[in-house]
């Protein structure tokens, strides 16, 4: 399902980044960085919490607003009970939606934002997400003490936080649609192995925006997919050329962006809701405001993991949702 926008814009943004990513190729993109992971709090769940307060409060002082102007705020993070949004809405009382997508959770908050402004059921709305390497390595894997290995083929999880704030007023950016994607299972059961499980999620996110909004990938400037990492950016292209014909030529991928892949220990590189967001309010509106990039497909992709499914040696399936912006001419 695509939806179309007229009135909904971007206004402003704000990044906050760990240690990892603040010795990567982005490190000057990021309103602020840290250089440990507790960030003076006594447990990384905390840690994350902090970063996702300190997002909204970067991001109200940019725009120079106070809570009490926003009408609605939507976040989501990987926690179990989207701990780190819930706790930061209570600290912050505005109007809230909590949302899970996983990976994916930052483009699916833009549309539903974009939807309820787009109808003029509010005029404004701040779009949130977090991830923390060691709270997501806790709650999926194991605690990031037992120091266990993990295949070249796994992706290293964001450390970071990253907010939005939309309005119905010009801005130099707009959103101008947003697609729905559906769930697809195609019965791969590693958990290391998540850029063969999101994959195919894109590449039908992908084509059905294509379709829906009668475009091909040379309209678009760049098409950015969230963390599919080394080996998911390469499934993702060959399996659209089998399976849609469409050949993907100005893909890029936020998570071998936001490292070094070669010179940090990453493995395929990075993952968790903030890759996106921290690759795209960054970089690529710097690039969008200088108008070298005009229009950009986002492609947030998720894999929907229960740690205790895969122990009981089930499959992982996957959802990707899509949101394209553009320069204001």
């Amino acid at each position: 399902m695509t939806f179309n926008y007229k009135n909904v814009y971007l206004d402003e943004t704000s990044t906050i980044a760990g240690i990892y990513e603040a010795e990567g190729p982005l490190k000057d993109y990021y309103d602020k960085c840290y250089k440990d992971f507790y960030f003076n709090e006594k447990t990384f769940e905390l840690a994350e919490i902090k970063l996702m307060n300190e997002s909204i409060e970067i991001l109200l002082d940019k725009s120079k607003k106070k809570s009490t102007d926003i009408d609605i705020h939507i976040s989501g993070d990987l926690l179990n009970q989207i701990t780190s949004s819930s706790y930061t809405a209570a600290k912050k009382q505005i109007p809230f939606i909590g949302i899970y997508a996983a990976c994916s959770t930052s483009t699916l908050g833009l549309i539903i934002a974009s939807n309820m402004i787009n109808a003029r059921q509010v005029k404004n709305a701040i779009v949130s997400v977090s991830s923390h390497n060691c709270t997501s390595e806790k709650q999926f894997r194991q605690p990031v003490e037992y120091g266990g290995p993990k295949p070249k083929r796994s992706t290293f999880t964001v450390t970071g936080a990253a907010s939005a704030l939309l309005i119905n007023k010009p801005t130099n950016i707009k959103i101008t649609s947003g697609t729905l994607g559906t769930v697809v299972d195609l019965g791969i059961k590693d958990p290391f192995n998540m850029g063969a499980v999101m994959a195919p999620a894109a590449a039908k996110t992908i084509y059905t925006h294509l379709l829906n909004t009668k475009t091909k990938p040379s309209d678009y400037d760049m098409i950015l997919t969230g963390d599919l990492g080394v080996y998911g950016k390469k499934i993702l292209k060959e399996y659209m050329q089998k399976e849609y014909n469409i050949e993907l030529g100005n893909l890029q991928d936020s998570a071998c962006m936001i490292y070094e892949i070669d010179k940090q220990e990453v493995n395929a590189g990075g993952s968790g809701p903030a890759c996106l967001p921290l690759v795209t309010y960054g970089y690529i509106l710097d690039k969008m405001k200088k108008k070298r990039l005009k229009k950009v497909l986002l492609v947030a992709t998720g894999a929907l993991l229960s740690q205790a499914l895969v122990n009981e040696k089930q499959t992982i399936p996957a959802i990707s949702h899509a949101v394209c912006l553009e320069v204001c001419e």
